[in-house]
């Protein structure tokens, strides 16, 4: 009988390893308890993954939620759902896609009718698809992942200050600590496309973008932050295999679901970020599931911040006047970085 000790305990070992690696990793459940009843939260792509899972639970806290989907019959379905489960009438699901300025701006006329939007939430992202592009003829994952919600937080900054105290979160990446931002060609039309790359220039867009736009926002009540909320099994990588369909059907499935977080658990960081009283007044932060850590070095740097958020502004149609909040089509051929 001996001879099973050494392989039981050897597997022990590696399954109470991974288990405690997991827990690492994921950063377990937002340990927050407040509610926000009375409050209105907006989360982009909230029909499916993380941004689903954050909205149910978001209602289960008594908030006000509204889910800004491209799939209208899905999101509708989700909020259907989630209405059931939480027993919150007010879940409410309007069409937004993030690959058209058009359905950007109709979706945030429609909020701006809200009586306060006290948490914007922009989860929406793609990840490493072809290259595609936009409605606007923007690179698919720095217009979705990037310009969309540039155009859209803008859009609602008047709103989010009269709510104040008020939060915005941005979905990032750990991608971002080897993003590179090309100004010269942002839409990947100068050279060959990559990606991997223009996965990671859109994650480094996001944390730039974050800080800028909480330097701007000082003494107004709003705070914004960046979250890599975890590797999760999600739709996000359907074009990476990183999928949760594919880890149910594999072999290796047992331990990929140690290491990879579920939904449920990506949602965590997001909640946290919306809902917690240690971050009321925190702003300009980036996170590393439920961690505060320093971003990559050139996510620090302020002059490509400062730049960014100039060329977004002009790409999107949108005033700089030092602030936000108008905004303009953009002019024909405006639609290329420069």
């Amino acid at each position: 009988m001996n001879r099973y000790i050494l392989p039981v305990s050897v597997i022990g070992t590696v399954v109470g390893s991974a288990v405690l690696i997991k827990n690492q990793v994921t950063g377990g459940r937002c340990p927050s308890k407040a509610t926000i009843a009375g409050k209105t939260v907006v989360i982009t792509g909230a029909n499916t993954g993380i941004g689903k899972e954050t909205a149910q639970e978001l209602a289960k806290r008594g908030g006000r939620i509204i889910m800004g989907c491209r799939d209208m019959e899905k999101c509708e379905a989700a909020a259907k759902e989630i209405r059931g489960k939480t027993l919150n009438p007010h879940v409410y699901a309007h069409h937004l896609d993030l690959a058209s300025l058009k359905s950007v701006r109709e979706f945030a006329e429609r909020v701006k009718k809200e009586q306060t939007v006290d948490v914007l939430i922009n989860n929406a992202g793609v990840m490493r698809c072809p290259a595609w592009k936009t409605e606007d003829g923007f690179d698919m994952q720095f217009g979705v992942n990037h310009l969309g919600h540039f155009l859209l937080t803008n859009l609602l900054l008047d709103k989010l200050k009269e709510s104040a105290p008020s939060r915005v979160i941005n979905l990032a990446s750990l991608a971002h600590l080897v993003g590179k931002i090309d100004f010269e060609d942002l839409n990947w039309e100068k050279k060959k496309f990559d990606t991997k790359q223009a996965y990671c220039q859109s994650k480094l867009a996001n944390v730039l973008f974050t800080r800028e736009l909480a330097k701007r926002l000082q003494g107004t009540g709003v705070t914004v932050n960046a979250v890599h909320p975890g590797v999760v099994a999600t739709e996000l990588g359907r074009h990476t295999g990183l999928h949760q369909s594919h880890f149910s059907s594999s072999v290796l499935s047992p331990f990929f679901s140690l290491l990879v977080k579920s939904p449920e658990l990506g949602a965590q960081p997001s909640i946290y970020l919306a809902v917690s009283e240690e971050m009321e007044g925190v702003t300009g932060c980036y996170y590393d599931v439920m961690t505060e850590k320093e971003p990559a070095p050139q996510a620090l740097d302020e002059e490509v911040a400062q730049k960014l958020w100039e060329v977004s502004s002009r790409l999107v149609g949108l005033e700089d006047k030092g602030q936000a909040g108008k905004s303009n089509p953009p002019a024909k051929g405006q639609s290329k970085a420069a």
